[in-house]
């Protein structure tokens, strides 16, 4: 949501550590992606877990799972988990079994289980036109899903890494820079020359460009 709308009213400010003890069941990639077999909506693995998926192999510790999906399909993947609670967050707020204005104004989703109250696996709401997924960060960068979704050998579904490498560009926070470093090797000529490409769009000036330059 845009900083100078208010927010939805209501919302939960939790701390980091009841964050880090309500995460602490998050599920694997895997367990979602049995799940949601055979979904029409086309539905992906983001963030980190992502670029794990992508290397083949598990970097580092994940406190979470994200998994994206446009905004229509949403409802779909929802209805996959009819005994969980989905609770809308944003802005360090989270909105427990939120009403439609919650839904409406925050595009996180986080998936919350009823008898422990914790939260399993993180829902990103995506803006879309059809089957053309928009960048949050820029609607000028519109692709055909079938260029933001690839997969593993086993099938399951995972956001390209140049894309989860521009949403991470923004943070650079150490794990950040840690999975660039560690993912951009395994990078062809054609992604990396497309994050570059966005990364001047996005994030003119972002250190990462010299990096992409010179591999």
């Amino acid at each position: 949501m845009a900083e100078s709308e208010p927010l939805p009213p209501g919302g939960a400010v939790l701390d980091a550590a009841e964050l880090d003890a309500r995460w602490a069941e998050a599920w694997r990639p895997e367990r979602v992606a049995a799940r949601l077999d055979g979904v029409r909506a086309p539905w992906c693995v983001a963030a980190g877990w992502a670029l794990d998926l992508f290397r083949g192999e598990e970097s580092r510790p994940h406190g979470d799972l994200e998994i994206a999906v446009p905004a229509a399909g949403f409802a779909e993947i929802r209805a996959r988990f009819p005994e969980y609670a989905f609770d809308p967050v944003g802005s360090g707020r989270v909105w427990a079994e939120g009403r439609e204005d919650a839904f409406a104004a925050m595009h996180q989703t986080w998936v919350r289980d009823l008898a422990s109250d914790r939260f399993l696996f993180d829902v990103f709401r995506e803006p879309h036109d059809g089957g053309t997924w928009i960048c949050r960060r820029d609607e000028s960068v519109r692709l055909p899903y079938d260029a933001v979704v690839a997969r593993t050998p086993d099938g399951i579904p995972y956001m390209a890494p140049e894309l989860v490498l521009l949403f991470k560009a923004k943070a650079q926070r150490p794990k950040d820079q840690a999975d660039f470093e560690g993912v951009l090797p395994l990078l062809g000529r054609t992604r990396r020359d497309a994050l570059g490409g966005w990364l001047e769009r996005v994030h003119p000036g972002h250190p990462w460009l010299a990096r992409l330059a010179a591999h």
